[in-house]
Parts: C-alpha cells; sequence; structure tokens
C-alpha cells in the first residue's frame, strides 16, 4: 500500500510516524511552544531526526471548545513555517485543516498531504482536494470541535463511523479526488466518549475492508489522560500503548507528539510482524 503525490511515492508496508507541529497558541497539549518560525523548524528537524516520515503542521486548534480562526491568520501561520522546512528537507509534509484556500497556499508552499478532521465537507475543500492531487486524510467527527464533547451518542459507534466514512468516499471520488490517496481516520476524541474510543480501537481492524490506508491519532488525547487521571504532558506510556496496538490492528500511520518513543516502539512491532509471516523452518 502506498500513497503519492507528483514524484514522490509513500510506502506504508510497515507503519510510519506522523509527527504533531501546532503553530498555535491554543493546541491542547503544545499550545504556544512554536509559533516562532525558528522554533517550529528547528522541531520539525528534531522529529525527523527521531524517525518521523511525515510532519504534519497545524494553525488551528480543534481540541473541544476551541475558537476558529480566521482564514488568512491561518494562512499567516503555516505556510512561512511550510516553506522553511521545504527549504531543507524532502521530506512528507502534511497540512491540518479544513479551509480550501489554506489547502491551496500549503500545498504551494510544498506540503504534499491534506489532513482534514472535518473530512473536506467544508466549502470548496473537495473541490480543492480534487484539483490538487494531493494524498487527503478525512477523518470522522460527530458536531464540530466545539461543542462535539457535550453529549457524544450513537445507535453502534463502529457502524456509524464506517456509513460516514463510506459517504465520504463516495464524495471523495465524485470530486475527483483518486481513490488510492485517500487515508480514512476514525477520529479518536472528536465527538467520542471514552467507551466510544476506545471501541474504536478494539476493532480497528474493521476499517480495513476498505482497502484503503489507515490514520490513527490518540496521542495525549483525553482518552488516555483522562483514563489515566493525569495530564496531557504525563502519558507517554499510555499515548505509547495506544500507537502499538493500532500498529498491530494495521494503522499504517500513526499521528504523534512523542515522536521518538513512537518510532521505537514502531520498529518492535514492525519486526515482531515480519516474524509473525515469516514461513515455518
Amino acid at each position: 500500500m502506498e500513497i503519492t503525490h507528483q514524484n514522490k511515492t509513500l510506502s506504508l508496508d510497515s507503519p510510519v510516524v506522523m509527527g504533531i507541529l501546532n503553530v498555535t497558541p491554543d493546541s491542547f497539549s503544545d499550545g504556544g511552544l512554536f509559533q516562532q518560525q525558528s522554533k517550529a523548524v528547528e522541531r520539525a528537524r528534531q522529529m525527523l531526526a527521531d524517525g518521523a516520515t511525515i510532519i504534519d503542521i497545524g494553525g488551528e486548534s480543534t481540541r473541544p471548545g476551541a475558537a476558529d480562526v480566521a482564514e488568512q491568520d491561518e494562512i499567516n501561520r503555516v505556510v512561512p513555517v511550510i516553506k522553511a522546512i521545504r527549504e531543507r528537507s524532502d521530506c512528507w509534509i502534511s497540512i491540518d485543516t479544513s479551509k480550501a484556500a489554506v489547502m491551496r497556499a500549503a500545498v504551494e508552499a510544498g506540503a504534499n498531504l491534506i489532513n482534514d478532521v472535518r473530512a473536506l465537507r467544508e466549502p470548496g475543500a473537495l473541490t480543492a482536494a480534487a484539483d490538487l492531487q494531493v494524498p487527503v486524510c478525512i477523518m470522522h467527527m460527530q458536531g464540530q470541535p466545539r461543542t462535539m464533547q457535550a453529549a457524544p451518542d450513537y445507535t453502534d459507534v463502529i457502524q456509524d463511523v464506517i456509513q460516514f466514512l463510506n459517504q465520504r468516499i463516495d464524495a471523495c471520488l465524485d470530486a475527483g479526488v483518486i481513490r488510492q490517496n485517500i487515508i480514512l481516520d476514525p477520529g479518536y476524541g472528536f465527538g467520542k466518549t471514552l467507551a466510544h474510543n476506545y471501541q474504536l480501537l478494539a476493532q480497528l481492524d474493521h476499517f480495513h475492508h476498505f482497502g484503503l490506508p489507515i490514520l490513527a491519532g490518540m496521542s495525549r488525547k483525553s482518552m488516555i489522560y483522562k483514563a489515566l487521571d493525569k495530564t496531557p504532558h504525563d502519558v507517554l506510556g499510555g499515548s505509547i500503548a495506544c500507537a502499538t496496538l493500532a500498529a498491530v490492528k494495521g494503522a499504517q500511520i500513526i499521528r504523534v507528539h512523542d515522536v521518538k518513543e513512537t518510532a521505537d516502539a514502531l520498529k518492535v512491532v514492525a519486526l515482531t510482524m515480519q516474524e509473525n509471516e515469516a514461513p515455518g523452518e
């Protein structure tokens, strides 16, 4: 399995790490740390050195209760950082946005992938993704970031998420997005209770019938720190456990804050899976 953009191809035969780089003042875990371009570029360099394959850059927080960010403000936050990283590296760069104008500006600046928590439902987003011909990650979210954790409710969380993703895949294909460049994200923490999140993790293999790459992003989220009664900054062990479980269950892209530790864990997972697939002697 692989994704492509222009002359770049990314093999997903083994799980890869997507490092989180929020250039925002208010993200739940690292808000304000990387607003300065120099700090953001250094953070990206460090994550790549630690084993990240993709750098996911976001200019608008999507934590519960987060305020909206104006389109131009978001562009001003992410584009200089994308350009600076691209000048220094040929790595895969993802733009974490729902706005069509930001998608276009980011890809023009050097981004290779769109990661959209709203699954290309904002005005112009589907058209932008089809025009740009980059891989796109479509995520399930119930409600909107400001209110999504008020009272999440599902008839059957697995089937409801599958049905939503089916609909969005069809919308992408109808718009002209190439099927093999669609990535699926069940949306851990986005309009889900603690039980919903762990049910989605336990049954992640249900999503393989799509035949598309799966992105799992649970790093430092409330499903971990609330379960452990800790803060987002004190759940490395829980985050690694979730990343490991997701990889074992077949997720191809693991989106995390703690790149080095996760990369080490995924190397062990890959070695174990290779041995499991080896023919008997």
